[in-house]
């Protein structure tokens, strides 16, 4: 895995601040391709903006592991299926990551569940 597991858990708990703010929704996005503009109507929100700045400044290979583990905690693949769920996650990034996992209702809980799945629950 790219990313690291202190790097997934940063971003868990401000989604989940996000999620408080929000009341626990989102506006659900199910491809990179959805035309939703979750990140302005986050406009001047500083955990939003803090999520943003995090998920734009990793890398292709980075991002592709975060949904992966978004995909992975939501049941679309399996741990064993790691591989794929990356595979799929850079063909599908057209468009920002960043929209894309903020449109995602409870994607803290979801990373947290990908990272269970892993086996990674218990690193720092």
């Amino acid at each position: 895995m790219d990313i690291s597991v202190e790097t997934v858990r940063e971003l868990i708990e401000h989604f989940r601040l996000l999620d408080a703010k929000d009341g626990g929704g989102g506006a659900a996005q199910d491809a990179f391709d959805d035309g939703g503009n979750v990140l302005a109507d986050l406009a001047g929100d500083a955990t939003g903006d803090v999520v943003a700045g995090v998920i734009n400044g990793l890398d292709v290979d980075e991002q592709a592991d975060l949904v992966a583990l978004v995909w992975i905690g939501r049941g679309d693949f399996e741990p064993t299926e790691w591989p794929a769920a990356v595979r799929r996650a850079g063909e599908r990034a057209t468009r920002s990551t960043a929209r894309y996992l903020l449109g995602i209702p409870n994607v803290g809980d979801l990373l947290e569940e990908g990272l269970a799945a892993m086996g990674l629950d218990d690193e720092a």
